[in-house]
């Protein structure tokens, strides 16, 4: 692959483009949610943040640091504060890089893709006062960026989305192929890189998932929250029947058969590893992405 193809619309990654769509995910808006219905989002909850939520009559047991002397010297009765809980959304957004991710026959690669959902995503985070960090996934070392709030988290996380898909472009331009790591053993830091709590976002495409992914989600899920973005190329569904040449991860090159009577199912929801994944289709306008991002990811304003 020349230099110049490297440089190529959806081939290449720019921090300019990833950047540019904060405004995207920001006019982008779901429905109303009308019911708490499972999957959905959270809303601000009671605690011990310091907003307060509400003023009511002590009963055993509260805290008297909490005394409303206003409304106690009102009533002529004991009235207690209840307060907003502060709560500190941190979201990892893991980015799949390995080989296997580098193509697309439409708008742009899968890698593309999978970068500008999880800019969309992140965006949407640290504008609602979350913070965001990254682990991308490459054939070589993963790029790691720790959680940080507000535009500068959200920098950071486009700087090393941009050096992980670099790096991994320029291992293909070079023929430099190594094996594809299984996506079960990449991701194998996630856990260590979250606080219980948070929640593990991953945009793959699900090539060459390892045996164990499974049991690394369900680890995952005992105090954090995965959610799956599986990226795919639904223009490569619509190939006429026929031989073609592919490239393999070790160098070699093959030809493989596609035939209709092949065909993927094209509903948007699907299961990956026995869990729902939000299915995006890499050859989609980025706002109608936006549009299908928002109604899966339901978030809440952080106190």
């Amino acid at each position: 692959m020349s230099g110049a193809a490297l440089e190529a619309p959806g081939v290449s990654l720019s921090a300019n483009h990833l950047i540019a769509l904060r405004h995207v995910a920001l006019a982008t808006k779901a429905s109303e949610v009308l019911a708490a219905l499972p999957g959905g989002f959270a809303t601000r909850r009671k605690g011990r943040g310091l907003d307060v939520a509400d003023v009511r009559e002590y009963v055993r047991g509260d805290d008297l640091r909490h005394l409303d002397r206003g409304a106690t010297a009102r009533t002529g009765r004991l009235h207690v504060r209840q307060f907003l809980e502060d709560r500190d959304r941190i979201v990892l957004l893991i980015a799949d890089f390995r080989p296997s991710m580098f193509w697309g026959i439409s708008r742009v690669f899968r890698s593309v893709a999978a970068a500008e959902a999880l800019a969309l995503i992140g965006w949407t985070v640290v504008e609602r006062g979350g913070r965001v960090g990254l682990l991308a996934l490459t054939p070589g070392d993963p790029v790691v960026q720790p959680p940080a709030g507000r535009f500068r988290g959200m920098l950071n996380a486009i700087g090393g989305l941009v050096e992980a898909h670099r790096y991994g472009l320029d291992l293909m331009a070079g023929r430099a192929h190594r094996e594809e790591q299984a996506l079960d053993v990449a991701m194998a830091q996630a856990e260590r890189l979250t606080p219980p709590g948070a929640e593990v976002v991953l945009a793959s495409g699900f090539d060459k998932p390892g045996r164990a992914l499974g049991d690394r989600l369900g680890q995952l899920a005992r105090r954090r929250t995965p959610r799956l973005v599986l990226i795919t190329d639904a223009e490569s569904e619509r190939l006429p029947d026929g031989h073609y040449p592919i490239s393999l991860p070790d160098g070699r090159r093959a030809r493989v058969y596609l035939g209709h009577q092949h065909a993927r199912k094209t509903n948007r929801d699907t299961r990956v590893a026995g869990r729902l994944a939000l299915k995006l289709d890499a050859g989609d306008p980025v706002k109608e992405t936006a549009g299908r991002i928002a109604e899966a990811f339901r978030t809440e304003a952080v106190p």
